[in-house]
Formats: structure tokens, sequence, C-alpha cells
């Protein structure tokens, strides 16, 4: 485990090698410590704007072989958002450093934990949340094919989708009350009144019971974000998210009220 003075080392020697790179235009911290905000499990967030004309991964490769030399890289993998390409390097201490370079033109923040620290950047729009709509529509789709897992015995996929629906319904409360939907950023500062009942969701084991009680909850949670957000098609999906996530004994009934309808 790395030590938080091996952080600051790695991190200052990452932005000198930025800084120092006549491809680099600006930099800033970014993540949870561009503002002092860490702890000791934080890791290192990074960007810098690239010149124009230039090839970000030749970039790339280049730092990666020097911190590969200084620092032993276990590995890494690439994330691509828009122009930018956010390089996550697993070094040997077990710190995480996410290097992330953008083209000149298009470098700037894009949320509040951004600091720039040399150079030129750019004002641009925030990185939107995602859509109340897409998040509603994903919540009634994981219900249909949690249910149709349980039922072909396929108990992991169910277990994934029934995750989903409670990702979803747990996104959507953070979109309604303010809080950042991405990555589960904004989770943990959801009231308790919106937490506790999806906890109900966590799937505990892979019996079949339990799938189906897990599927039942998430369900209900998600009804209920769908009643805040938009009541006019909640109205529209309850009865079939009822059928389709209801524990079998209350399923028989609520299908034959959809019948009697």
């Amino acid at each position: 485990m790395f030590t938080a003075e091996q952080r600051d080392h790695v991190r200052n020697r990452v932005l000198e090698v930025g800084r120092a790179d006549p491809r680099v235009t600006a930099g800033a911290l970014t993540g949870s410590m561009a503002f002092g905000d860490g702890d000791e499990w934080s890791d290192i967030d990074v960007a810098f704007g690239i010149a124009d004309g230039i090839m970000l991964d030749t970039v790339l490769h280049d730092w990666t072989e020097a911190l590969n030399r200084e620092f032993s890289v276990l590995d890494h993998f690439d994330l691509h958002s828009g122009s930018s390409i956010y390089r996550v390097f697993l070094l040997l201490s077990g710190l995480e450093v996410d290097v992330a370079v953008t083209p000149n033109q298009e470098f700037g923040a894009r949320g509040p934990n951004f600091r720039a620290l040399f150079g030129t950047t750019h004002q641009l729009e925030s990185t939107p949340q995602p859509s109340a709509s897409s998040l509603s529509g994903l919540g009634w789709h994981h219900v249909l094919h949690a249910r149709s897992c349980i039922e072909r015995n396929k108990r992991w996929q169910a277990e994934y989708w029934i995750s989903g629906i409670r990702d979803h319904a747990l996104a959507l409360a953070c979109i309604r009350l303010g809080e950042n939907a991405v990555y589960g950023r904004g989770v943990d500062r959801l009231p308790a009144a919106v937490t506790d009942p999806l906890a109900g969701a966590l799937v505990r084991s892979l019996d079949e019971l339990e799938l189906r009680r897990a599927l039942a909850v998430a369900t209900t949670c998600l009804i209920g974000e769908l009643e805040k957000w938009n009541p006019t098609l909640c109205a529209r999906l309850k009865p079939l998210l009822q059928e389709f996530g209801a524990p079998p004994s209350e399923r028989r009934s609520s299908l034959h009220g959809l019948v009697e309808q």
C-alpha cells in the first residue's frame, strides 16, 4: 500500500514530466484531490492540454515508458471521452494514476474538481448528468430482463440486472436532489429515506426466492423515483412493472386485476 508521501512524490513527478514536455500547453489537478479534499485512499488525477497537431497517443506512449522506468507500472488502460484520452495506470505500490490528455483548444474545466496549474485553459460546458428519461428507460428494461433471467434460471445474470435497477434508481434520486449521478459520486450524500429502502435491493444470495425478493424491492424503489420524476409516465408503467417485479404470490393477484381491467 502506498503512503501519502509516495503519492505526493509520484504526482509531482508526473507534473514535472508534463511541464517539461514542449508538446504540453497547460496542466491541471483534477479529481478528489484537486483542492486538497482527498484522504489516504485517494489516487492521482492530472490533466494536460496538448498542442495542435500532436497525436495524443504518441504523448501517452512516451509518458508510459517514462513512468514504467521510474515507478514500475503493473498495467494501464485507456478511457475515451470526447476528444480526451484518460490513461489509467496501476503502479506496483497499488497507487492509481489517471493522466488525461486533451487537444489544447478543448482543455478546461468540465466540473468543479479542476484546478489549473499552468498554461491556458478554456471555458467549457460542464459534463452533463445522465438524462432522467434514459435512466427510467433502462430501469424498466432491467426489470423485464431480471424477471426473464430468474425464470430461465440464469441467476448470475439476474443479479446483474437487479443491481442495475438499484443503481438507476439511485441515479434518478441524485438528479432529483441535485447530487452528482455520474459513477455514483453523489450517492453517499443522499438522505437515508432514499438509500435505506434500496439497501433491501442488495442481492444476498443466488437462491431463487432471494432473487425474486430483491427484484421486488428494487422495482418498488424504481417506481417510487419514477412517480417523483414523471407521474404520467409512471402511471403507464406501474402496472406492468409491478407484474414483472412482484413476488410470485403477489404477481398472480396483480395479473388477475389486469385481466379484469
